[in-house]
């Protein structure tokens, strides 16, 4: 094929190749030598002849005259914003309100967002370098507008606009939902890796699913979570492109009949399944400082025939839409609740789905290159963002072996060498097992490659380690249990050539207690660590705009947004007096903004000059909000105990505790009863109100972290030892000045190492003795701490209403021997919270420690993971200049 051919043939956007080839030609609208005019990285003489073959010049000055540009001044900005009023919306300036304006704001820059995106996969088609594709089952992304004006360089242009008409850009911005594509940390990494690679000028695409509903809005009723729709599709979604044109079928169901070729070999069909459609939208991602803008590809599933029109006619009128129904079901919320039968079904049925479709996509796109099957790993590289979409190591192979037509060891060799694991947990509840039963019967074809897959694994390990029947059983994809169940995590060990954890203890407790048989298996050069990153764009330079500007006006420029570790240039104006007293102003005005979002999301007016100490993460007992709260309980105890004049002395504090509990995870809505219970009684005491606050932060999202990271004084990152697998919160909140009290886990530990453990506060049992503790509670029961034993007794005793409603909780400590070793460490929390307050007083101390923080936080930014991504496992460089 040659070189115009292959451009001509691959826009990824379902367009005919005449029109793409049209397209091309846009690419030299770019070429001023104003910004963003600029060609992406610069466009080769090499790609210009392309061009010039392609598209002949007649043609490519016609296309001019109608090419969209990418705003560069506020009147590109404007005259897009009233297009799009008028034309899109059908409204005019004089019926616009903030809804609308935010829309047509939204459609104006995503106009220069779909130029950038197009120059972008033109480029990376013409380079032909290796593609990142990236699955992840969440991509918790926030509000995309600020993120794409900060990106773009565009926020005063539209804000100048905006003003003119007479909005503020503050109040459109939060007219914006937050797209609920995540639950935690899994998702919103997912999204800064995806900034990252758009930022460093990767060939990379993302994809997940676009949830109709996303995870839940949680809404607080007499203290308990309820759960209700959240519907961030209401108004539409301006930032995505609907792809009708691209319907992929996945099927469900159906049976394996086997036939034979015109070479008389044997060929499995999957046949006689319930076929759903795969719908794309696609989500532009701009880099920072760069026109470099990757895509990120949402599935939504419909139907493959909507409407049943003879039932209708018949009077059947459910059944008529009865399949539309079912198909959307499969999209419409974020991990459906499995503690029932059709639960798991629906989770796997999401799954597969979601891999099928994605895996359609990028073969599809693999075989318009019309290169051999043999360098599909060369040309694409698939990161498993957990086990969530390990179904896509079948699926490969189904597609290679059945619709391909290759042997079967070629097409292992080419799946194992382009699959990437990214394991994020080391507890084995939490890793994802399905039942062979339900597996079998809505994926019976997946399930013989399975038991393939896991015959010829398991032959090679009886080769390797002969006569050991118990590594047998521990390797086997199939556990042998009643019910059998399927391994994901196992296979996507067996099915990728590299396994990564995300903090360097987690990594070796992959090696040595989740995977050592694996390890013995394959040697340790395939499990590897890469420590977690954040992108600085996000969560410094948009969550906290104040210290952004003063860290680039004492550094010398905003270079730190993509060098993290030019913040170590903090450290010479360290003693500064005007410098430090400018980064308490800073956080000062932080915190009042956070009191604002307070007083309008949960009713209470906090002080500002207090500790604020903030715990906001996914609901668990393993990150232990029920130890916190413990805690709290116990100072307030103290607190009554005090005189006025005592408590007068005590350090202010208010605490603020925020995150949902899966629907279906009881213990979890138990601690956020407690904690409301605990808000509610410590409010209304006159006694303590003045030095103790208690909040329980509603329905948190990415635009509530951002206020709560750049407001913090104190975050508590104080999961059980070795539970949590890494954490980013955590770096959140030191990049933006506040120090940690937490465990040594996870990435807590090589914070701890770069900023200095004097600037932390460590507690805790670690990780190797935790076995330990619980063997001994097992043996010997567990015996209260005697201030823990006063903060159960208060609780039985119904001073935070009903003790039944507790007793659950305090029970699996007392008598069911505290896994989550609440009770070992609560004396040592204790503590480490009374050298909180002793360090908190000497208010210029903690102006040092914080500063130091942040200085020392350069190694934990996603643009160097990526990298590390991309040198240790995915065998690919950025885009260069030269083709």
């Amino acid at each position: 094929m040659s070189d115009c051919e292959s451009v001509a043939s691959d826009l990824s956007v379902g367009a005919s190749s005449a029109h793409s080839a049209e397209s091309l030609a846009s690419i030299n609208s770019l070429t001023s030598p104003r910004r963003h005019r600029r060609t992406l990285s610069g466009i080769t003489p090499r790609e210009l002849k392309v061009i010039d073959s392609v598209v002949p010049l007649k043609y490519r000055q016609e296309w001019k005259k109608f090419s969209v540009h990418v705003i560069q001044d506020k009147s590109d900005f404007q005259l897009g914003f009233v297009r799009h009023v008028e034309t899109t919306l059908g409204r005019s300036l004089f019926n616009c309100d903030d809804l609308a304006a935010y829309h047509a704001s939204a459609r104006s820059v995503k106009d220069s967002l779909i130029v950038m995106w197009n120059q972008t996969q033109q480029r990376q088609t013409l380079l032909g370098n290796k593609r990142i594709y990236y699955l992840s089952l969440e991509f918790l992304m926030g509000r995309a507008m600020d993120n794409a004006l900060l990106n773009m360089g565009i926020k005063k242009t539209v804000s100048d606009g905006l003003h003119d008409f007479g909005f503020h850009i503050e109040d459109i911005e939060n007219q914006e939902p937050d797209a609920g594509l995540g639950n935690g940390g899994l998702g919103r990494l997912a999204a800064c890796y995806i900034d990252s690679m758009s930022t460093l000028e990767y060939s990379a695409w993302g994809y997940g699913l676009r949830y109709e509903y996303g995870i839940f809005r949680q809404k607080i009723i007499d203290g308990y979570q309820v759960e209700q729709p959240d519907y961030w599709l209401e108004y539409s979604n301006p930032w995505e492109i609907p792809r009708h044109e691209i319907g992929i079928d996945v099927m469900f169901y159906g049976r394996v009949e086997e036939a034979f070729n015109s070479q008389g070999h044997a060929v499995k069909k999957w046949i006689g399944g319930e076929i759903v459609r795969a719908m794309a939208y696609d989500l532009p991602i701009p880099g920072y400082r760069t026109t470099n803008t990757n895509n990120l590809r949402l599935w939504s599933a419909q139907p493959n025939d909507i409407f049943d029109f003879a039932k209708f006619n018949e009077g059947d009128y459910q059944n008529a839409v009865a399949e539309q129904v079912e198909a959307q079901t499969i999209t419409s919320v974020l991990y459906p609740n499995d503690n029932f039968h059709k639960g798991k079904e629906l989770r796997l049925k999401q799954q597969y789905f979601w891999v099928s479709a994605s895996l359609s996509d990028i073969v599809r796109r693999f075989k318009k290159s019309r290169r051999d099957w043999s360098e599909f790993s060369d040309s694409a590289a698939i990161q498993l963002n957990d086990t969530h979409p390990t179904l896509a190591i079948l699926e490969l192979l189904r597609v290679l072996v059945d619709l391909e037509g290759l042997e079967w060891k070629k097409a292992w060799d080419i799946t194992y060498n382009t699959f990437g694991y990214t394991n994020h947990t080391v507890m084995q509840e939490a890793l994802e097992k399905w039942p062979l039963d339900v597996f079998g019967n809505m994926l019976p074809r997946h399930l013989e490659i399975l038991y393939e897959v896991n015959y010829d694994f398991l032959k090679k390990v009886e080769e390797q380690f002969p006569n050991n029947p118990e590594l047998i059983s521990k390797v086997s994809l199939i556990e042998e249990s009643n019910p059998k169940q399927v391994r994901m995590a196992s296979l996507a060990v067996v099915g990728s050539h590299k396994v990564n954890g995300v903090a360097e203890l987690h990594s070796e407790l992959v090696r040595t207690q989740l995977f050592p048989e694996y390890v013995k298996i394959y040697g340790e050069d395939k499990f590897i660590n890469i420590t977690n990153g954040i992108t600085p764009r996000r969560w410094l330079l948009e969550a906290n705009p104040g210290l952004a500007e003063l860290i680039a006006e004492y550094t010398g420029g905003t270079e730190f947004l993509t060098d993290l570790t030019r913040l170590r240039q903090l450290l010479k104006h360290i003693d500064d007096p005007e410098f430090r007293s400018r980064w308490s102003r800073v956080k000062q005005t932080n915190k009042h903004a956070l009191a604002s979002m307070i007083r309008k999301y949960a009713g209470r007016h906090i002080n500002v000059h207090a500790l604020f100490d903030i715990q906001v993460k996914r609901i668990h007992e393993y990150k232990r909000q029920q130890l916190n709260v413990f805690g709290v309980i116990d100072r307030y105890l103290k607190l009554k105990k005090m005189t006025p004049e005592q408590r007068a002395k005590e350090q202010p504090r208010v605490v603020l505790i925020g995150g949902k509990s899966a629907p279906g995870y009881f213990m979890a809505k138990v601690i956020i009863k407690l904690v409301t219970a605990v808000a509610d009684v410590v409010e209304s005491d006159p006694e303590v109100s003045d030095v103790l606050q208690v909040v329980f932060v509603p329905d948190y999202n990415v635009s509530k972290a951002q206020r709560l990271v750049a407001a913090n004084d104190l975050s508590e990152h104080i999961s059980t030892a070795g539970t949590e697998a890494s954490g980013t919160s955590n770096m959140k909140f030191v990049l933006n000045g506040g120090l940690i009290i937490g465990t040594v886990d996870g990435a807590n530990i090589e914070i701890g190492r770069e900023v200095g453990t004097e600037n932390m506060f460590f507690f805790g049992h670690l990780a190797e003795s935790v076995e330990g503790v619980r063997k001994e509670n097992r043996e010997n029961g567990v015996s209260l701490d005697p201030n823990l034993a006063e903060v159960f007794a208060t609780i039985d005793n119904g001073l935070f209403g009903d003790p039944n409603i507790y007793k659950p909780l305090l029970d699996s400590i007392r008598y069911q021997g505290d896994y989550y070793l609440v009770n070992a460490d609560f004396r040592a929390f204790v503590e480490a919270q009374a050298a909180v307050d002793a360090a908190f007083a000497d208010r210029e101390g903690w102006v040092t420690k914080s500063i130091t923080s942040v200085a020392n936080m350069g190694f934990f930014s996603s643009d160097r993971a990526v990298n590390e991504y991309a040198e240790s496992i995915w065998n690919t460089e950025p885009l260069g200049n030269d083709c």
